[in-house]
């Protein structure tokens, strides 16, 4: 009677540990949690974290400069396929995030880390290689930016922070 309520229990206890862990995994495949948006860390468990500089991904633009208000298009190129991602612009004078997406490619989403649509993250676990956006500039002056992406390769493979080049502010500060 022991061994069998014991065998019992370890079956229950196997069950609900799978069920958390599918669940909390379940939850990345549709982009990343909104603790994510100050580091860009994304929430793996046992994941490894690869250097910004060994990884296979470029991120830029066609712009070396822009005036407050104006489009940015940013591209994020890669030769090797990948899930998850999460794409930010920040400031170079204190590292906030700034200005907002207005074009976002299929198989993602817009998040608001501090305002509407200023992060955007995959939304679902399809694979991805070459991806287009189109940042929009705040009205008033915030200096001179950098696009940072976090590429997630699969649930235990990722970079943090990739960076472009800086893309200076002209007009106005």
């Amino acid at each position: 009677m022991e061994d069998s309520r014991r065998a019992h229990m370890a079956i229950i206890s196997w069950a609900c540990t799978t069920l958390c862990l599918v669940s909390y995994a379940a939850a990345f495949s549709h982009g990343a949690s909104l603790s994510a948006c100050t580091d860009m860390m994304p929430r793996h468990l046992r994941a490894q974290l690869h250097g910004p500089n060994n990884n296979y991904i470029t991120l830029h633009t066609n712009m070396s400069f822009y005036f407050p208000g104006d489009k940015v298009p940013v591209t994020v190129r890669s030769t090797q396929d990948f899930m998850g991602f999460l794409l930010q612009a920040r400031k170079v004078s204190n590292d906030e995030i700034a200005g907002t997406f207005v074009f976002i490619p299929p198989g993602s989403k817009l998040m608001t880390c501090f305002e509407d649509g200023d992060t955007v993250t995959h939304s679902d676990k399809s694979l991805k290689r070459n991806l287009s956006f189109v940042w929009k500039a705040p009205v008033q002056p915030i200096g001179d930016i950098k696009f940072f992406i976090s590429i997630v390769q699969s649930y235990f493979v990722y970079w943090v922070k990739i960076e472009s080049a800086i893309v200076a502010q002209r007009g106005h500060y």
